[in-house]
């Protein structure tokens, strides 16, 4: 595993909310990362969030570790939540508040 990898896996285990996002929660560099961020400051809980604009590795490596094509990435508990449209979803059907409880 490149350490890259490690890195992204070590950010996953070790923070019970965390996100990869196109730049940070105060300047996010996209509307969907800016949508995740929304929404996670709405429900009022602490999160941890790595840009991954940071470096191509970084940003090539959350794709691969979760096997999922697009950025945002919302991890909750180590588990893999998904992305901008479903972590939407979740909060609109009220699931995403159940799963931080």
């Amino acid at each position: 595993m490149s350490d890259t990898k490690q890195e992204i896996q070590q950010l996953i285990d070790n923070n019970q909310i965390m996100l990869f996002m196109k730049g940070t929660p105060d300047a996010p560099q996209c509307g969907f990362s800016n949508m995740v961020v929304q929404i996670l400051t709405h429900l009022g809980v602490e999160y941890q969030a790595q840009d991954v604009l940071v470096s191509d590795e970084m940003r090539q490596g959350i794709k691969e570790v979760s096997d999922w094509p697009t950025i945002p990435q919302l991890y909750i508990k180590g588990e893999f939540v998904g992305g901008c449209d479903i972590v939407r979803e979740m909060f609109e059907a009220g699931e995403l508040q159940e799963l931080l409880n």
